[in-house]
């Protein structure tokens, strides 16, 4: 049954993204479209070259989220295929008007919900948040005189999706099939002593997961027959995913506050505030659930996934304390504090996000073994977006 919160006005925001996408990048909606008195809200005060800069490489990071959520949404989204009809889905998602199938492998779908039942919905809700902030950033850098960025008219999408049958098989920026993923998050938010601004590093709470290559995504060969049990093989790649949402969203939760100190104009100060805590959102339900992942163990891929829950571990990396530990901030004299972490200006927090979805494996090409261009492309914006100063 569709989540019947996430239904409401579900048909108005496909609407809204069927008028304004063309292909994930492009601009369909033009300044018209914004209110009159948009600019009149700041006065004469235009957002500056920085300004335009933060939103910029805001938007293609938004971008490259958007595209690997669509990939996560394709095989594991909201579908009201028939139980055992594989790719008999109805769309959830809409680019240019033309539907993504959704939940298209249903033992991956299965592997999915032992983390948490409602999965489908939150990767699907997760998706189309994405999409919509790269298109507003869009629109609004174009009516404010900017040029929008579109990763794809640049010739990134290069990337191979998954082979399971019916999922599009056009080109992608982004690659989820030779992941190393970092979950020195989890710790770090747990920490009551340690801030990565203040210098402080982290344990991964997932040890193997931050060596070696690991698929987020399966292959048609890794889906195993539709009933019975699900393999340890099938449920680790639903486990990698599973960190591996955390991953991306706790990313845009510190670097939306990291670039807002930067900008100058009040109104582009709105757009990351009000953007910004919606990626907080999202890693805060993607940390509840990655808690659930099952203890299990894949040698093929010398991949395990420990009990977070035993005594040793008890604070550092216990499943239901997601809330922010108050840890040092600013200075330790003022005593622990619930944080958002990093948030420091120091760390060039844009081209510190680059960096770290690179040492992820996102931009990783298999045929190659080399990371595509689109790395360079995104330094470039990076470093743009660290070097505005608030004036």
């Amino acid at each position: 049954m569709e989540n019947p919160v996430r239904a409401v006005g579900k048909k108005n925001r496909r609407s809204f993204l069927k008028q304004s996408v063309v292909g994930v990048g492009a601009v369909g909606v033009g300044v018209s479209l914004l209110p009159t008195d948009l600019s009149a809200q700041n006065g004469p005060e235009k957002p500056t070259k920085g300004d335009i800069a933060i939103l910029t490489f805001l938007s293609a990071l938004e971008q490259v989220e958007a595209d690997l959520w669509i990939q996560y949404a394709e095989l594991g989204g909201v579908t009201t295929a028939v139980p055992g009809a594989e790719g008999n889905a109805t769309a959830d998602l809409e680019l240019n008007g033309t539907p993504i199938s959704t939940g298209l492998a249903t033992n991956y779908v299965l592997a999915l919900q032992q983390l948490d039942m409602d999965m489908p919905q939150y990767i699907t809700d997760n998706t189309d948040d994405e999409i919509s902030h790269h298109v507003f950033l869009n629109n609004y850098i174009l009516s404010k005189g900017g040029k929008p960025i579109d990763l794809f008219a640049e010739g990134f999408g290069i990337l191979n999706p998954s082979d399971v049958p019916g999922v599009p098989q056009r080109k992608r920026l982004t690659n989820l099939r030779d992941l190393t993923v970092s979950t020195s998050w989890w710790t770090r938010y747990r920490s009551g002593t340690g801030n990565p601004d203040l210098g402080d590093s982290f344990p991964d709470a997932v040890p193997d997961l931050a060596k070696g290559q690991h698929p987020a995504i399966p292959n048609q060969g890794d889906l195993g027959p539709t009933g019975g049990p699900i393999p340890n093989h099938l449920q680790a790649i639903a486990n990698t995913a599973g960190f591996h949402f955390g991953f991306i969203e706790v990313g845009g939760t510190s670097l939306y506050p990291t670039l807002a100190q930067k900008v100058s104009n009040l109104e582009v100060l709105r757009v990351l505030l009000s953007i910004g805590p919606t990626e907080a959102m999202h890693f805060q339900t993607w940390q509840d659930k990655a808690g659930n992942a099952p203890n299990i163990s894949d040698p093929g891929q010398n991949l395990s996934f420990p009990n977070l829950n035993t005594p040793t571990n008890a604070d550092l990396l216990q499943t239901n304390l997601i809330m922010p530990e108050p840890t040092f901030f600013l200075n330790k004299s003022l005593g622990p504090v619930s944080i958002v972490r990093p948030t420091t200006d120091a760390l060039n927090g844009a081209v510190a996000a680059v960096k770290g979805l690179t040492a992820d494996g996102l931009f990783f090409d298999p045929v190659t073994s080399q990371n595509t261009g689109i790395v360079n492309r995104l330094l470039e914006l990076a470093e743009e977006a660290d070097a505005a100063r608030r004036t």
